[in-house]
């Protein structure tokens, strides 16, 4: 980009504000659309409809007692929420959330920058702000915190690679690797030619890259560590995971850098899939839509509809289990995404070369992949039998009897014990008696 320094730091201070109101926004929009699914009211005190009380538990934090267990290592306790902010707000740099548009008599881009690999830009941000929530567990100097941090590793690993897989297929789809240019590419229709008849598919890849669209999905809420893959901070095994030692402002910087990775993810996918910042209608209904200031309406619109699909995965799905997080990600996403890259790349040398041979043969392959995949995969259930002796537990696992009757309290006993019937005083002889 050529633009002048000064534009480009209003650029960098406005992405920086959007950042922070879309996370006051999100953390009130969240706690509303639970509220509804919940039937209760929700905040609706602080401000209209409640809208100030995400800035009233923010300022809350920042006056709250800042503490630090005596066995932390203090330096990187204290750098761990500066790595996971930083991060997460270097990401949203490449997003590009409008076309061309006239700012003081200068032509520019929406876009605070771009080049021709700014989709890894994304990818190694993501990837780095983990840092952030392992160096957190470790410097803690605490059991919890540590396991936290342990699982964070094990899940940005593992999701990381599907998270990478699906993006591959973008790049074999458009051949290109900038944001920009991906979000022009998905501007043209596919022609496609089936049995001699020509037609063209809409240009935006979730249409023809389902499947990689639906993987992304999934691993980008897992690489957020977001319900139901809320692991590293599960506040019923582990108190608050990574961040059990943290308080205050620093707390309150792993919560920032949560929900700026919401909206920046939500964002990558709509930039790869949707079209990114084009309007979702032709642009025959509309000539204008795709020009000036109007299109930050349709970019911002779809990251809402994608922040509520985090919201209402964490309303609806509870916590899975460590392994079968970890299933779900090594023999699921995976496999998976390596067997449609190949029907993929398959089907582009078929398309490129205008023979349908190799295209015949990679959905004949894929197909015959899923099948062996799912006849390997697919849970065996052996049919129920009798046990041989009687079962005195519950499936076979010990259990205490339902008759077992739990001991009383001792205190709960002196309690209840009946009064003297006697009203007079005990004499000494009495006393010696008893």
């Amino acid at each position: 980009m050529n633009d002048p320094v000064w534009l480009m730091l209003i650029k960098g201070v406005l992405v920086f504000v959007v950042l922070v109101l879309l996370v006051l926004f999100t953390i009130w929009y969240e706690r509303r659309v639970v509220a509804i699914m919940q039937v209760r009211p929700g905040p609706n005190r602080n401000g209209p409809f409640g809208l100030l009380q995400s800035l009233a538990d923010g300022l809350k934090l920042a006056f709250k007692e800042d503490t630090m267990p005596r066995t932390a290592d203090k330096l990187v306790f204290l750098a761990a929420p500066v790595i996971a902010v930083a991060c997460a707000f270097t990401a949203f740099s490449v997003v590009p959330f409008g076309p061309v548009v006239n700012v003081f008599g200068i032509e520019t881009e929406l876009q605070l920058t771009d080049f021709e690999v700014s989709v890894l830009v994304i990818l190694a941000c993501s990837a780095l702000g983990v840092y952030g929530i392992v160096l957190a567990g470790w410097a803690s100097g605490s059991a919890y915190s540590l396991l936290g941090a342990l699982r964070a590793a094990a899940q940005v690993i593992s999701y990381e690679i599907a998270l990478g897989l699906a993006v591959l297929a973008v790049f074999f789809q458009s051949k290109l690797m900038s944001t920009g240019a991906i979000v022009e590419a998905q501007a043209e229709g596919l022609p496609l030619s089936i049995g001699g008849a020509e037609i063209t598919l809409p240009g935006w890849y979730f249409i023809v890259l389902a499947p990689s669209f639906v993987i992304f999905v999934i691993a980008m809420v897992g690489e957020t560590n977001r319900a139901p893959f809320d692991l590293p901070e599960a506040e019923s095994e582990l108190v608050a995971g990574f961040a059990t030692e943290y308080s205050s402002l620093k707390y309150a910087s792993f919560f920032l850098a949560e929900y700026v990775n919401m909206v920046t993810m939500s964002a990558l996918a709509v930039t790869l899939f949707l079209g990114g910042w084009a309007a979702p209608f032709p642009d025959s209904w509309w000539p204008g839509a795709n020009e000036g200031f109007m299109p930050l309406v349709w970019f911002f619109g779809k990251v809402l509809a994608f922040l509520f699909f985090y919201v209402w995965l964490r309303g609806t799905l509870p916590r899975l289990r460590y392994d079968q997080f970890m299933n779900l990600g090594w023999k699921v996403l995976v496999p998976v995404s390596l067997v449609w890259l190949m029907v993929l790349a398959a089907m582009n040398i078929g398309l490129d070369t205008g023979n349908e041979l190799p295209t015949r043969i990679a959905f004949a392959g894929g197909a015959a992949i899923v099948v062996m995949a799912l006849i390997f995969f697919w849970p065996s259930r052996k049919p129920y039998e009798d046990p041989a002796e009687p079962d005195t537990g519950l499936g076979g696992f010990p259990v205490p009897p339902l008759d077992l009757a739990v001991p009383p309290n001792p205190r709960s006993l002196k309690q209840l014990e009946p009064a003297s019937t006697s009203s007079a005083p005990i004499n000494g002889s009495q006393k010696e008696e008893e």
